[in-house]
């Protein structure tokens, strides 16, 4: 992991992969969401408006992914002082409030037909609602309190301690009477018919490739903002 800590053997790294993340992302989704919308059959009780599924569930997913990602970062960063972990950490943030967005945006379109509203305070939805505000306020805290294109050590705590709220989304369905269904999916299989879990399957890794696609695009962005800062202040020393 030390090995990439040089920015500069970083970057001949992450080019190429920002390129190949990106492009079989895009792909990928493209085809899982043509098969989804176009091919795929209705489910016999929610009829087409199952198809929000393919879109719903890769951004929730990489929503709580994000910050899982945040967090993880963050204890590198504070345990180990890697000088990428605060960058990453940081670079996270907003594509992470931007799926998460996403996840609610959909989750409430295909509410619509099937609870019959737009929006109720389940468990699952409330508890994604507080992870976006989560993200705000973490990318409030980096801005504000940035070290060297990364995250103050306040900041990165704030990432620790906010992934308390991954497992209560994941086990919201379970701890509280919920109207949303279950985990179709988990570590001992899946309930999900073959014919929808497939292109869903396709969309999840897609929409993984491109949220790590992005996240090396803005870290590359930072380290180079970072550089120019660097520079500039040199040029008002002198």
């Amino acid at each position: 992991m030390h090995a990439y800590a040089n920015p500069t053997r970083f970057l001949a790294l992450a080019r190429p992969l920002t390129l190949w993340s990106f492009g079989l992302g895009l792909l990928l989704v493209i085809g899982g969401s043509i098969y989804g919308l176009a091919y795929a059959p209705a489910d016999r009780l929610m009829g087409d408006s199952v198809r929000i599924l393919y879109i719903h569930v890769p951004t929730v997913w990489l929503a709580m992914g994000g910050w899982s990602a945040i967090a993880i970062s963050s204890i590198v960063q504070l345990a180990w002082r890697h000088p990428l972990a605060a960058v990453a950490a940081r670079a996270v943030a907003v594509p992470g409030a931007l799926f998460t967005a996403l996840g609610l945006l959909t989750g409430s379109i295909w509410a619509r037909p099937t609870w019959g509203t737009w929006w109720v305070w389940d468990g699952r939805v409330t508890s994604v609602l507080v992870l976006f505000f989560l993200y705000l306020a973490y990318i409030a805290l980096a801005n504000a309190s940035s070290e060297k294109g990364g995250v103050s050590r306040v900041t990165a705590i704030f990432g620790i301690v906010g992934a308390i709220n991954i497992p209560i989304i994941n086990r919201s369905v379970i701890w509280w009477n919920s109207l949303h269904q279950p985990a179709s999916i988990t570590v001992s299989g899946s309930s999900i018919d073959s014919a929808f879990l497939w292109p869903l399957m396709v969309n999840v890794v897609g929409f993984s490739l491109l949220f790590g696609a992005i996240i090396l695009m803005r870290m590359r962005m930072i380290l180079a903002q970072t550089k120019v800062e660097a520079r500039l202040k040199r040029m008002a020393a002198e």
